[in-house]
């Protein structure tokens, strides 16, 4: 079953929050920086990366995308 998961910096702001599946991460993630800008984010399916990872820059616009598929 599916929960939703949220890890924390040592300062109480998001560091990354996404789906775990048992004990694998599954489903959407996303990583963020201390100020709290998205810093990456895609998709698992049982715990391996699957599809498009979309990395961004310190002000958050797209800067990478990695299309794992391939």
């Amino acid at each position: 079953m599916k929960k939703e998961y949220t890890h924390y910096h040592k300062d109480g702001s998001i560091w990354a929050k996404g789906f775990m599946n048992g004990s694998k991460m599954d489903g959407y993630w996303e990583w963020f920086r201390k100020d709290g800008i998205r810093m990456r984010s895609g998709y698992f399916e049982e715990g391996k990366q699957v599809g498009k990872w979309i990395t961004y820059d310190k002000v958050g616009k797209v800067y990478k995308i990695t299309d794992l598929n391939k």
